[in-house]
């Protein structure tokens, strides 16, 4: 099998994945309780207009032809409108979407070489004490749940330093600096929460890299260390990491409730909690396929990463 047709079968496969994930989640709306009809004319409305108002909108049809004219739509972009906020989908979920990416982007920009940094000092210097620290203060932020660490942050670097502010919203009209430092404090628990994965993967790669038969040639050719480390060394060693950082990307963008929540930031997660409570099925319904679709497409993105830098996936994928 050539690498294109591995490459082909890979974009299939995330495509009747997709497709499964947008059944699951329409049918998973539909059980449910709650009346279309009667969510958006109230409680006290007259039973013919909330038959009437469902006729309209075709929510008194089978669940079946229901799906097809979803899916028919949704794969255009429309998403209907809000039960609750009787505005069109597709606009709030981009919106959300767009917050959402501005803290995972600021995220990312602390995360990385933050934990690439410190993983390639604990590899490089494998059962020292500075290794063994790294590993273990890693570890041990990495199973602080996110809202413990947010809100011990709050605390400390928004009310009581005063360093941040303890809103992750910024002004209307801010710049981009400005509306990055004020995610900086959302972000970094999620940070923490990352780095020991990071850095552990990334010192893990470290290790093997340096105990591989290609760094060994490059000693004896007589090479610097310094030639050896960013040559061989971490050429070879971050590629797990980078796919590892590829797929966290989709767990940064649709998987911060509780942080987006905390901190006031209208991104997707918090959009999809407003809407469960709402009871608003349209923007439910939107934001959750949204989201499944960005953790399968960011973990499909990161092991087609993997495969296409890494020699040894090449060669199984083509074998």
């Amino acid at each position: 099998m050539t690498l294109s047709r591995t490459i082909a079968s890979r974009i299939g496969s995330l495509l009747l994945t997709l497709w499964l994930v947008s059944v699951l989640v329409f049918f998973a709306g539909q059980v449910l309780p709650g009346d279309v009809g009667r969510v958006m004319l109230g409680p006290f409305a007259d039973a013919e207009a909330v038959a009437a108002l469902n006729r309209k909108l075709g929510t008194d049809q089978p669940v079946l032809v229901q799906y097809w004219n979803w899916f028919e739509r949704a794969i255009q972009g429309d998403f209907g409108v809000s039960l609750s906020l009787r505005q069109p989908v597709a606009p709030l979920v981009l919106e959300s979407l767009r917050n959402s990416a501005a803290l995972a982007g600021v995220s990312l920009a602390l995360l990385i070489p933050l934990g690439i940094g410190t993983g390639v000092i604990a590899g490089l210097k494998a059962g020292s004490l500075i290794d063994r620290t790294i590993v273990l203060s890693g570890v041990s932020l990495g199973i602080v749940p996110d809202f413990v660490s947010g809100l011990l942050l709050l605390i400390v670097f928004g009310l009581w330093l005063n360093w941040f502010p303890i809103s992750g919203v910024a002004p209307d009209g801010s710049g981009f600096w400005t509306s990055s430092y004020y995610l900086i404090l959302p972000a970094l628990p999620l940070v923490l929460n990352l780095l020991g994965y990071i850095a552990r993967m990334t010192r893990a790669g470290v290790i093997e890299a340096i105990n591989a038969d290609y760094t060994r040639s490059a000693v004896l050719k007589g090479l610097t260390r310094r030639e050896i480390i960013f040559r061989h060394v971490l050429r070879n060693a971050l590629t797990p990491t980078i796919a590892v950082i590829a797929t966290q990307s989709g767990f940064l963008l649709g998987g911060l409730v509780v942080i987006e929540a905390l901190f006031g930031i209208q991104g997707l997660g918090n959009l999809v909690l407003t809407a469960a409570k709402a009871r608003d099925f349209p923007i439910l319904e939107a934001g959750v396929l949204v989201i499944a679709a960005i953790l399968v497409v960011s973990a499909t993105i990161g092991d087609l990463i993997q495969m296409l830098l890494d020699p040894r996936q090449r060669r199984r994928a083509t074998a």
